[in-house]
């Protein structure tokens, strides 16, 4: 199997919020990593090229890698859009449809922490205009294989629904909060019709990798040029797909344990 990067970001911000402030990227930090991705020869494509040949379509140029972002952070449209567009680098953003400002219903708090700083309809709207591939990421950011499956349905389904109100098509590619599913969880993920989906594993993808667990690399605040550097090279990292550890297993046992009891797990992604 032929490693394939699909590096995950959230914000690119230079002052982020401290809930927010171990998954942010520097804008002067992003900008050298998009300077390794083009040094080592990497040629980034468009998620759906990846997922193409996970199911079975035309090969991936050699040298493959993709670029995904999560929540749906206004810091895309002002910082990271430009720079995407000077390297003339497609890129995929999943958002969180309650989040949006200035969408019907929306309170500001209501998903992520008060002045949390999110992309407003306007600018979502923008950005698929502009050509970025908009995905779905749930409507209020749960653990999703923690939550009944009537939930599960509303948050999936429904996220599909509100954007394709929002943006006039549909959407098609769908992303994990927290990286977290399971078998049941991706079974609603495919019948509500999405033809992708991406977790996290901290791994990089592949042609052989599963269409609705697609692994990525997460790029945090702490990510050292010289981790970025082995990732672009391929090293460092495992290959998926591979089998779902006890660990996770047992992981996912007790998120639902504590969210059983009302007191979940917090985690970001």
């Amino acid at each position: 199997m032929t490693a394939v990067p699909v590096f995950l970001y959230h914000s690119v911000a230079p002052d982020p919020p401290s809930w927010i402030a171990p998954f942010t990227v520097r804008p002067g930090r992003f900008a050298e990593q998009l300077e390794t991705i083009a040094d080592s020869g990497l040629r980034i494509v468009p998620l759906r090229r990846l997922v193409a040949a996970q199911r079975g379509g035309p090969p991936l140029p050699d040298r493959s890698a993709v670029l995904t972002f999560d929540d749906g952070f206004a810091d895309f449209h002002s910082t990271v859009l430009p720079l995407l567009a000077f390297h003339g680098l497609p890129a995929t953003l999943y958002v969180t449809t309650g989040a949006l400002r200035g969408r019907p219903g929306w309170t500001a708090g209501a998903v992520f922490p008060p002045g949390s700083r999110m992309l407003s309809l306007r600018q979502l709207v923008e950005l698929d205009g502009y050509g970025v591939e908009i995905g779905g990421h749930t409507r209020t950011h749960p653990q999703l294989d923690t939550l009944p499956a009537d939930r599960v349905r509303d948050e999936v389904a429904g996220c599909g629904r509100e954007l394709a109100d929002l943006l006039g098509h549909r959407v098609e590619s769908f992303a994990y909060p927290h990286g977290y599913s399971s078998p049941a969880v991706r079974e609603q993920v495919r019948a509500a019709g999405w033809t992708s989906a991406t977790a996290v594993r901290d791994a990089f993808s592949s042609a052989d990798d599963e269409p609705l667990r697609i692994a990525r690399l997460m790029v945090r605040a702490d990510t050292g040029p010289d981790t970025f550097r082995r990732w672009t090279t391929g090293s460092a990292a495992p290959v998926a797909p591979f089998p779902e550890g006890a660990r996770t297993r047992g992981w996912r046992a007790y998120r639902r344990m504590r969210a059983r009891l009302n007191v979940p797990y917090r985690a970001v992604s």
